[in-house]
């Protein structure tokens, strides 16, 4: 596996740098509603393509798709994985320690490593506004693949206008997988995911909308996209 094929560089060229911030945060269902500081980091452009999954792991997910539409059918936990063999690739410290706990409990994530990770809920949504305050960062139909829009199938990213940071994606054509746990008085386990898909209503398509699965679950329009700490 080498760093110089090109989706392993364009893993690199494809990070835009974050500036550090702050946001609030809001659970719908519960009406809680948090501050959370966000530290400057690094977050890609665009999910992670099948063509970038298969050329880190020498497979993807079975899929009609194309090479360039963000990867699928792919869990939260093996999201972790693949974040640590593309850092390894890469000749990078690992961000993730794993066990053998199927509820992923035992993850631990070291993000000053300098690998990469799955970035932060306060990290997604903070990024994905860019400086906004709205539902969206822009006209629904001109950032987003939806239920509206996208012919029923996921699209090739980077292919809707990007926010004012120059992020593809972060709303619609697939759910994203975040490092947190949701609630896990309530729901255990279950990881955090944001940003609505190809196949949802506008509703679902909203910069603060959360929705929340077990480590092991795996869907046709959720996939994740990569950060690093700087």
């Amino acid at each position: 596996m080498s760093s110089e094929s090109t989706p392993l560089r364009a893993a690199a060229e494809h990070l835009v740098t974050i500036p550090a911030g702050a946001i609030f945060l809001r659970d719908e269902g519960t009406k809680a509603v948090w501050k959370a500081e966000v530290k400057a980091f690094r977050l890609a452009s665009r999910p992670v393509t099948r063509e970038l999954y298969r050329d880190v792991l020498g497979e993807a997910p079975g899929s009609a798709a194309g090479p360039r539409t963000p990867v699928t059918e792919v869990s939260w936990m093996d999201a972790v994985r693949f974040c640590n063999l593309l850092s390894r690739a890469e000749g990078l410290d690992p961000c993730y320690s794993t066990g053998a706990d199927p509820d992923g409990r035992d993850v631990v994530c070291e993000p000053e490593s300098g690998g990469y990770r799955l970035p932060y809920e306060a990290e997604w949504e903070y990024a994905c506004r860019a400086g906004t305050s709205g539902v969206r960062y822009g006209e629904l139909d001109e950032i987003a693949w939806h239920r509206g829009n996208s012919g029923g199938e996921v699209r090739d990213v980077a292919t809707r206008a990007p926010n004012a940071w120059g992020l593809h994606d972060m709303i619609g054509n697939v759910w994203e997988w975040c490092w947190d746990v949701y609630d896990p008085e309530v729901y255990g386990p279950y990881r955090v995911f944001r940003g609505g898909s190809w196949c949802d209503l506008p509703r679902s398509c909203r910069a603060s909308c959360r929705r929340r699965s077990h480590p092991a679950f795996r869907v046709d329009d959720l996939g994740f996209r990569l950060a690093r700490s700087l």
